[in-house]
């Protein structure tokens, strides 16, 4: 690890163990005040590593209260890049978009947000904005406290994915980066990214794990998708 990588602090690492009892605390909170959309959207949610379609169901009921379409990525669980990841996320994108007729907008949870990033470079065509949530795109690639069980799992070295990427360049697409300070998995400095790396930061106040069912994060992107 780089003497500059930058991790958040163990305290915050552990308090996303508090995710396990979100189902409970959603159930007791009243409905999120979601107004419908004004200019409905298309949109793609990209799940984080080591989660899939299932873990952003509630996220996409929310968007779909407000009256936007909202599509699964199409490739399963998310286990980390493979030389095809893009080609194939690209092929997805473009039906999607032959089928509605319109730009689509990419929202990725993590490493989901790193994968929305790097295909909006090759198909910008097809989409009209990216926004990522806790998503490590900026800084360097050991700014996280999960790049070890990451490598594990993904089967390589974080500084070596088998794609041609350059993380912090931003996508000639409108880009938008959710971060939170409570954020225990993914440095500020890797998510929020520096002035050229996005065209706009927003800070939230979740944690990492509850990205796709917090009221603010949810209600972040009501906002994003009508503008």
């Amino acid at each position: 690890m780089p003497d500059n990588a930058h991790a958040p602090p163990l305290r915050l690492l552990f308090a996303e163990l508090g995710v396990v009892a979100e189902p409970v605390r959603r159930r007791l909170r009243p409905p999120i005040p979601i107004e419908p959309a004004i200019h409905p959207r298309i949109v793609i949610l990209l799940p984080g590593f080591g989660t899939g379609p299932d873990r952003m169901r509630y996220l996409a009921q929310q968007l779909e209260r407000a009256g936007h379409t909202v599509k699964r990525w199409g490739m399963g669980h998310n286990l980390g890049p493979t030389p095809e990841t893009l080609e194939v996320l690209s092929q997805r994108i473009r039906e999607v978009h032959e089928r509605y007729g319109e730009k689509v907008v990419l929202v990725g949870w993590s490493l989901g947000g790193v994968f929305a990033r790097e295909v909006a470079k090759v198909s910008p065509e097809f989409i009209a904005k990216v926004i990522t949530m806790g998503s490590p795109f900026s800084h360097t690639p050991y700014s996280n406290n999960v790049w070890r069980p990451y490598q594990l799992v993904a089967g390589h070295p974080v500084e070596k994915p088998p794609i041609e990427a350059q993380l912090g360049v931003k996508p000639p697409v409108e880009t938008v980066a959710f971060w939170s300070p409570r954020d225990g998995v993914i440095s500020r400095r890797a998510a929020c990214g520096a002035p050229g790396e996005r065209d706009r930061a927003v800070a939230l106040r979740c944690s990492h794990l509850t990205f796709p069912t917090a009221s603010d994060c949810i209600l972040a992107l009501v906002r994003e998708l009508e503008s």
